[in-house]
């Protein structure tokens, strides 16, 4: 192996290794979050709240928007991300009504 492909392996092998521990980050992260949803549902559901609150979902986006452009990630990704997890939080609280 020359050099360039020897110093290219060392590079990408760095990369690799810092992007399974975002991954891993992601994944605690994202389970913290519904510990949280959770006992919000179970709350709505003890209180004969709604499982949705379309305002708190406004807010939210336009707020993870913002802090997508300030992070330099694409905000419509990260629309898109937030309302993939919102709809499956609304799923669980749906859950703990019936």
């Amino acid at each position: 192996m020359t050099d360039d492909v020897t110093r290219a392996a060392a590079l990408l092998k760095e990369h690799r290794e810092s992007i399974d521990r975002l991954d891993a980050i992601l994944v605690y992260t994202l389970a913290e979050r519904f510990k949280h949803t959770k006992a919000v549902g179970v709350l709505k559901a003890e209180h004969a709240l709604p499982p949705s609150d379309p305002d708190r979902e406004a807010k939210q986006i336009a707020r993870l928007e913002d802090l997508a452009t300030r992070a330099d990630l694409d905000p419509e990704f990260a629309k898109k991300f937030l309302n993939f997890v919102i709809q499956e939080v609304i799923q669980h609280h749906k859950k703990h009504q019936k």
